[in-house]
């Protein structure tokens, strides 16, 4: 877009959007939200509380485990307080710098959450490849390592993204499209030449989540292929059965991501209640459905859930 003026322009504040053209139903939409968010801290937030009371559950698999469900929280909290605001308040306004602070945080727990489902996918592969060496290979230190190299990746890949924001000249438009920021959505509200933001933010985009989808499919493929050199049957069955779970994670983390990015980019003439909700979906949904999965599909988890909620000890 051309500059408006030669002069330097930051608006103090964003506008939110909650659900154009709905703003009298507001606080009828508000209910499902306030379901889905109840749902997706107390899930997650049981779940860390089960793993960390249940010795057996301390091994490398729940680890993983615990570090999506941290993510998964990060995600939900960070936009709970502009999305409820919205529906419950009508507020609007966010700060520039505020708005820039929720982006990252954003941004940066989407690539943590993506490269936990990379560990996740790891972890599957050397559990059903090679067994005998599973504990030695994922020891604690080692997984210690992976999260932080997994926050270092995050934090270190996207710290310019807001200061490549905040030189940027912005139009007399401040209207976000979302009840939260994100990248995209600030960026085009810009005046100056984006050139930049658009290639590092591709970039970013290709060398943390686009490698770890690589990998990922690449982990199946090998897992697939040892399962399939299994003797018997019910080998297999119960191999693939350990990683329903995890894929059914990958799927709803994913294909929500990809679709609000390519919504972004070349999403012009869709219309905006379709962003929209795909956004919501990508940032509200994985927090919910995760424990969820996990629950169902976990025995020990499940058996470990109920000991909790019935105040039994683990020794019972």
């Amino acid at each position: 877009m051309p500059l408006v003026n030669s002069s330097f322009y930051q608006p103090s504040t964003f506008l939110l959007t909650g659900f154009p053209g709905l703003e009298a139903n507001h606080h009828w939409i508000s209910i499902p939200f306030c379901v889905f968010y109840l749902i997706g801290l107390s899930g997650n937030c049981l779940i860390l509380i089960i793993i960390k009371k249940t010795q057996s559950l301390h091994k490398p698999m729940y680890y993983f485990l615990s570090m999506l469900a941290v993510m998964d929280l990060g995600l939900a909290l960070c936009t709970l307080p502009t999305t409820l605001g919205i529906f419950w308040f009508k507020i609007r306004k966010i700060e520039f710098n505020a708005c820039l602070t929720q982006m990252y945080f954003i941004h940066i727990l989407s690539v943590m959450e993506s490269s936990v489902l990379l560990a996740m996918a790891f972890d599957r592969f050397i559990a059903i490849s090679n067994p005998l060496r599973y504990s030695s290979i994922l020891t604690k230190s080692t997984i210690i390592k992976i999260g932080l190299a997994i926050v270092s990746r995050a934090v270190i890949s996207l710290f310019p993204i807001p200061f490549l924001l905040k030189r940027l000249t912005y139009c007399g438009n401040n209207v976000l499209s979302h009840s939260f920021c994100f990248h995209p959505d600030i960026m085009k509200l810009a005046c100056a030449d984006i050139k930049v933001n658009v290639l590092y933010g591709l970039i970013v985009i290709l060398s943390t989540v686009g490698v770890d989808c690589v990998f990922i499919v690449l982990s199946y493929v090998l897992i697939i292929k040892t399962v399939v050199s299994l003797t018997t049957k019910e080998k297999c069955l119960k191999a693939l059965n350990t990683c329903v779970s995890h894929i059914c994670a990958v799927l709803i983390f994913f294909i929500p991501m990809i679709g609000l990015s390519f919504l972004h980019r070349f999403g012009n003439n869709v219309p905006p209640m379709v962003n929209i909700v795909v956004a919501y979906i990508y940032l509200i949904v994985p927090p919910v459905l995760n424990p969820i999965i996990y629950s169902i599909k976990s025995k020990q988890i499940r058996r470990a859930l109920l000991r909790t909620l019935w105040w039994k000890n683990d020794s019972t």
